[in-house]
């Protein structure tokens, strides 16, 4: 992947925080890397390369600054124009594909061979799929080791390496010095009695009344729960109970607190917050394109950091979204609580609002949905969707692409084209999905007369917002929420 090396070096003499995150510094005399933000002193021109990745410095020998705390940048790799193969590895490798597996066991997850896999994250990341895990896994420990509390052979493993032995000759490697010195440096916040806190950068602005409403709306009695300005949920990770609350945390974070059911699940958890509350994203790259629409820029000039509210687990969102078909969002809402109260285990943990997880599918397969009050076809259908999941596992699986995974959730009865778009939309992260069946999205671009546009002609008028009409869509959903009780299943 090609930088300007001259714009580049403009950029970090200006310290420029809107490329926090799109490029890192590599110090010649120092061999150190650094954010475009960091205090220290500009090097000389003749003294820097510049790299897109942190993965890309790091693997060209250089080590992480520990003034500016690379581990601390926006994560942005997936906003660098990637290839739909690249986005689904970097999500699999988030999920911890790498730490037992290789490369080549990842590109057959992926259908495509290794050497053209290593060659698409070259272009795009400008590393390698292994290099860019070493860095996630190491910056991933540095920040549980400068913002945690937790035992050195704990940050070893939450951060998914496979030995502390592994951990330590990582860091005198890179650091030049052993983990613990790194914590003797750095502040070491206190959460609760077994919680595990720690911050999640995203580039600013970010809109965490939109998103916090969003949440609310929808939120399962007993699965989730949201009071002063935090979003409670209970989490099951492979049997394993667990909660979590998310907060906001100054101008470009959000702060997370985890009971983790198992810490090596923390790479895995990160991952699906990181999705669920999209903290990679770029709103000036959106805004960029959606300020050209007449009906778009005055929605995009309210709200400039509004986000896609994600969901936190294929099955349950897939679920969540047959159970809003023709329904308005707070009807959908009791029929998820209903579902939870009826099938969904009691949460092993301690939480003054939480009580259940989410039902696997295996718990929903075969039984009898319309005792809840849903209609035999959307029992079916939930029914149909639980069957298929419990027998594959990665039906919902990133391993297989949008398309793949859209196709199969279309050949499911009962499921049409606006479940899967919303699919795609909410879970697959998917940035062009659009759900142009919407009635709310068809109400919101109406004419002045009150006239609104078929299907047909407002996916027309969306080619103009690609590739980022799921944020037309949210934008245009969060400008109609006043009015959406009645009409949208969004």
């Amino acid at each position: 992947m090609d930088l300007d090396q001259d714009a580049c070096y403009r950029v970090i003499c200006a310290r420029d925080p809107r490329y926090d995150g799109r490029l890192f510094t590599g110090v010649r005399t120092t061999r150190i890397y650094c954010r475009p933000v960091c205090p220290a002193r500009t090097p000389r021109r003749e003294n820097v390369l510049f790299y897109p990745t942190a993965a890309a410095a790091q693997e060209a020998g250089f080590r992480p600054c520990l003034r500016c705390r690379p581990e601390t940048a926006p994560d942005l790799g997936a906003w660098r124009g990637a290839s739909n193969t690249v986005s689904r590895a970097l999500a699999l490798i988030e999920m911890g594909a790498l730490d037992q597996q290789g490369v080549a066991a990842l590109g057959e997850r992926l259908g495509v061979g290794e050497r053209h896999l290593r060659r698409l994250f070259a272009r795009y990341l400008g590393a390698s799929p292994v290099a860019v895990a070493q860095t996630r896994r190491v910056l991933l420990a540095k920040q549980l080791i400068q913002e945690t509390a937790l035992p050195m052979t704990e940050v070893a493993l939450a951060s998914g390496f496979d030995s502390v032995r592994r951990f330590n000759e990582t860091f005198l490697a890179l650091y030049r010095r052993p983990p613990t010195a790194l914590r003797r440096e750095g502040g070491v916040e206190t959460a609760a009695s077994g919680e595990i806190a720690l911050a999640l950068r995203f580039k600013p602005p970010y809109d965490w009344p939109a998103m916090l409403a969003f949440f609310a709306a929808r939120a399962i009695t007993g699965v989730e729960a949201v009071e002063d300005q935090t979003y409670h949920r209970a989490i099951a990770i492979d049997g394993a109970h667990g909660t979590l609350a998310v907060r906001p945390a100054g101008a470009n974070a959000l702060s997370v607190a985890l009971r983790l059911p198992k810490l090596a699940a923390l790479p895995g958890i990160i991952a699906r917050l990181r999705g669920m509350f999209d903290l990679a994203c770029d709103p000036e790259v959106v805004a960029a394109t959606l300020v050209q629409d007449e009906k778009l820029a005055p929605l995009v000039a309210a709200r400039p950091g509004l986000r896609l509210p994600g969901g936190w687990d294929g099955f349950e969102t897939a679920a969540r979204a047959i159970l809003g078909q023709q329904v308005t969002v707070a009807g959908a809402a009791r029929c998820a609580g209903a579902l939870v109260e009826k099938f969904g285990e009691e949460l092993r943990a301690s939480h003054p609002r939480l009580t259940r997880v989410f039902p696997t599918p295996a718990a929903l397969a075969g039984a009898d949905l319309t005792s809840i009050g849903l209609t035999r076809a959307r029992a079916a259908s939930l029914r149909r969707l639980a069957e298929t999941v419990a027998a594959d596992p990665d039906f919902l699986s990133p391993r297989h692409s949008a398309e793949e995974i859209m196709a199969r959730l279309r050949a499911l009865p009962g499921v049409g084209e606006w479940t899967a778009q919303y699919f795609a939309l909410r879970q697959l992260r998917d940035p062009d999905a659009f759900p142009a069946s919407d009635l709310a999205l068809l109400r919101a671009m109406a004419d002045e007369a009150g006239a609104r546009p078929s299907p047909k002609t407002l996916l027309a008028r969306a080619e103009h917002w690609r590739p980022w009409r799921a944020y037309a869509a949210q934008h245009l959903w969060t400008a109609e929420a006043p009015r959406l009780s009645g009409a949208s299943r969004a």
